[in-house]
């Protein structure tokens, strides 16, 4: 090939066709740029000769979004450099400008170790590193269960986590992208800098290109939500290309924002005897008002549930697989278990938050001698294998399943409802579960109503009723005023569900605004749009 960074696809880079999803596609041939005009040579050429390009980071995605259909990969995991520092004058916020094959585990890494390689930065983000140093405890609030995510991927997914509940997703920690477009110009965006007028927007490339677009007319969903293009009047531009799914163009630079880390970090998991009381405590610990009980202000950080199914299947791994002897013993009366973290800056608030909880755990109708607490790092990391366990347990089960069966994978949702629905919804995903007579296990980021049924069929029969039962759940979500996404992105798997919440119409508007930053429609083909929707 012209281009010596292309490769011709061969069995050495066979692990690139697939990630997390267990998805597995094709490509003739694949690159590992480390800069971005290394990017950009790339797509100019891919764009002129009209092959489809997949960008990949650490594949770590569950939606398929790095699965090549055909044409180039482009892995972006070599460009792992941290580039700059700064701090803002005014507020004292310290910023990192990152490429986007950065892993979160290597962040947070070099954050709490304050240990970045400087030798190539100026001398203006040197002494702001120097002012890093000497300041206080710093910290990324994302936290994706899977920290070996790239940065990249995080941005393209809008990805969230647990303290999600509280700090919101990785969208608000995004000041600046330096993104490539498919022809292989750069367009760089400053958050507070472009903004749409209503739906119209205009971003110019840094070359002078003017590309126009029009936003979706769509009213997103009052919730957590990583379904599809972001689109709100007068909204600020940056935001259209976090959780676009790599569809608009390849995200090369990305300036994070970072938060004062908190004096003290506690965590509570509470257990209960049913699944109603839980429930009822968490809307207790959301500070709702509930007939009969106080209202609560305790202000928790993350809010994670785990049902009766999830417990089981630890239980049984903690009895037969040593891996996982560190977890403490979990009674056979624990039904349910809520999660809470704490952030706080005094012990004598943290001690009156933890009271707090314990009242809101006695009002909703448990016990408090029925909970862990954890105030050491020693024992928050107990809490923290027990809560990454269980999904590590059914990931297991499913692999070990697998073996007999190639067809089979877990299906696993990713949605979320409004608070008002939560219940309901409980009862919904648990009614249709008996009816289907299917084994599965239940947990996720409760505080947001944003709950992972994780399906686990035994055999192809099962796994057909399992994907019918997740197609209907998307539209009854939908009918709640919920998303069908709401933090892993939609990418190849989820794309029909994407139509089933926005309806045609809206689709046929997210083509058209993909087709001015990507006329060919070559980039990440089949993310947010089933391939046969793509050229229409």
């Amino acid at each position: 090939m012209a281009n010596a960074l292309i490769r011709p696809m061969s069995g050495e880079y066979e692990e690139y066709l697939r990630d997390e999803s267990r998805s597995v596609g094709k490509a003739e041939s694949i690159s590992f740029p480390r800069t971005t005009e290394e990017v950009s040579s790339i797509l100019k050429e891919m764009n002129e000769k009209k092959i489809p390009v997949t960008v990949q980071g650490s594949r770590t995605g569950l939606a398929a979004a790095a699965v090549p259909y055909e044409g180039h990969a482009m892995n972006l995991s070599r460009m792992d450099k941290v580039l700059s520092c700064r701090q803002d004058d005014q507020t004292g916020t310290f910023y990192f400008t990152l490429q986007p094959g950065v892993l979160l585990s290597e962040l947070r890494k070099m954050i709490s170790g304050k240990r970045f390689q400087t030798a190539d930065w100026t001398e203006e983000a040197k002494a702001a590193y120097t002012a890093f140093c000497r300041a206080p405890e710093q910290f990324f609030t994302p936290d994706p269960t899977e920290t070996s995510a790239s940065l990249g991927g995080m941005v393209n997914c809008n990805a969230s986590g647990a303290r999600s509940f509280h700090y919101g997703s990785v969208r608000g920690y995004i000041n600046a992208l330096k993104v490539v477009l498919m022809d292989g110009e750069t367009l760089t965006l400053r958050r507070g800098e472009q903004f749409a007028q209503g739906r119209k927007g205009t971003l110019r490339t840094d070359t002078g290109k003017e590309i126009s677009f029009t936003l979706p007319s769509y009213q997103m969903p009052h919730t957590k939500n990583a379904s599809g293009y972001y689109a709100e009047d007068d909204m600020d531009l940056i935001d259209l290309f976090i959780g676009s799914d790599g569809t608009l163009g390849v995200t090369c630079e990305i300036e994070i924002r970072l938060l004062p880390l908190p004096q003290i970090i506690w965590g509570v998991t509470a257990f209960f005897d049913q699944e109603e009381k839980a429930l009822r405590y968490v809307r207790l610990i959301r500070g709702e008002q509930l007939e009969g009980c106080d209202r609560f202000d305790i202000h928790p950080v993350s809010a994670e549930f785990f049902n009766g199914d999830a417990l089981e299947i630890l239980r049984r791994e903690k009895r037969e697989n040593s891996a996982f002897a560190q977890i403490h013993d979990i009674p056979q009366q624990y039904e349910t278990a809520i999660y809470v973290e704490l952030h706080g800056d005094t012990e004598e608030e943290m001690t009156n938050r933890l009271l707090e909880l314990g009242k809101a755990i006695q009002q909703a109708g448990g016990k408090e001698e029925d909970t862990w607490v954890a105030r050491s790092q020693t024992d928050l990391d107990r809490l923290m294998f027990f809560r990454h366990a269980i999904p590590e347990c059914v990931n297991m089960l499913i692999d070990q399943r697998k073996k007999k069966n190639k067809e089979i994978t877990k299906l696993g949702t990713d949605m979320a409802v409004p608070d008002a629905a939560l219940e309901e919804t409980m009862a919904m995903y648990n009614t249709m579960l008996k009816e289907k007579g299917l084994q599965s296990a239940i947990w996720g980021h409760v505080g947001n109503n944003h709950l992972h049924v994780n399906i686990l069929p035994n055999d192809s029969e099962e796994y057909r009723k399992g994907k019918e039962l997740y197609n209907d759940w998307a539209a009854k979500i939908t009918a709640k005023g919920g998303a069908v996404s709401a933090e892993h992105g939609v990418g190849k798997l989820k794309a029909g569900f994407l139509r089933v919440m926005y309806g045609e119409e809206h689709i046929g508007e997210m083509r058209q605004l993909k087709k001015a930053f990507d006329p060919q429609n070559l980039l990440n083909r089949g993310n947010l749009f089933a391939p046969e929707e793509e050229n229409k």
